[in-house]
């Protein structure tokens, strides 16, 4: 499981509402993380509780105080800040060979969106509010860095 996690001031996703062909936000937070988050083959449970600590646990957070200095900073959970959680298999692809991205490396939607589901409810099972975007959608996400400051994990 790969993850790029962002400190953000504000983030938001929009999908198009097939109905009525108009955009509309699906899910959007202010100051706190914003999670780009990848699933690969071989991904189980054990990914996703790992990479749920991760992003509630790492000390990316500015303190309380607005100090940026490493000893200061603080992590989600401490902060009780909301994440942003938004699949994206892009972050699988291959780029060794030739000009095509391959994307063999990343799990189908079948494999990949459950294992999705459990990475949200695991990270709001520690308390955190969890805003999503919309699994399998074409999505416009918007973020304003705050740093920037962005962290890339696998587990």
């Amino acid at each position: 499981m790969r993850a790029v996690i962002q400190r953000v001031k504000r983030a938001s996703v929009e999908v198009v509402d097939e109905s009525t062909g108009e955009a509309c936000e699906v899910g959007a937070i202010g100051a706190g993380l914003c999670v780009l988050l990848g699933v690969t083959h071989d991904d189980g449970p054990e990914q996703v509780e790992k990479i749920a600590r991760k992003i509630a646990q790492l000390k990316l957070l500015r303190s309380p105080g607005g100090s940026d200095e490493p000893n200061d900073r603080i992590s989600a959970e401490e902060s009780g800040a909301p994440v942003l959680i938004v699949s994206q298999f892009t972050l699988y692809a291959d780029v060794r060979k030739g000009r095509k991205p391959s994307w063999s490396k990343a799990a189908p939607g079948t494999v990949a969106e459950p294992l999705f589901d459990d990475v949200v409810a695991a990270v709001r099972a520690y308390g955190l509010t969890v805003e999503t975007g919309e699994f399998g959608a074409m999505m416009d996400v918007s973020l304003v860095n705050d740093g920037p400051f962005t962290i890339i994990a696998e587990v």
